[in-house]
């Protein structure tokens, strides 16, 4: 049976969990009323931290969903994840819009990646 371990556990989530050779990160935001600019590279510069936790790295990526609190971002948004993601490793993405936990949150980031 393959194992599954749980990283920065609280009573509602973890902020990583590992099964065999997939890591999951919970989904990251930025800093409460930022741009949406600053609010991506704050999530990109976590999810980078968490992944080297688990020794991975953002060539790894396997899928990103992305949400935004309004369309209007994408661009916005993209520009910084452009500049990010590593030529000939971007992963399976998707990008929608949703109402995020509060309204000074602008996008979050979910990741599934691989161990290196």
């Amino acid at each position: 049976m393959t194992e599954i371990t749980r990283h920065h556990t609280g009573p509602r989530m973890s902020q990583i969990v590992t099964h065999g050779d997939t890591i999951y990160l919970a989904g990251q935001v930025g800093t409460k009323g930022a741009s949406v600019a600053k609010q991506t590279q704050d999530c990109l510069d976590q999810i980078d931290a968490l992944l080297a936790e688990v020794g991975s790295d953002k060539t790894r990526l396997l899928q990103t969903t992305i949400w935004l609190a309004d369309m209007k971002d994408f661009a916005e948004m993209n520009a910084v994840w452009d500049a990010w993601v590593p030529e000939g490793h971007t992963p399976a993405r998707a990008c929608g819009e949703a109402k995020l936990a509060l309204p000074d949150f602008l996008v979050e980031f979910i990741v599934t990646a691989a161990r290196a």
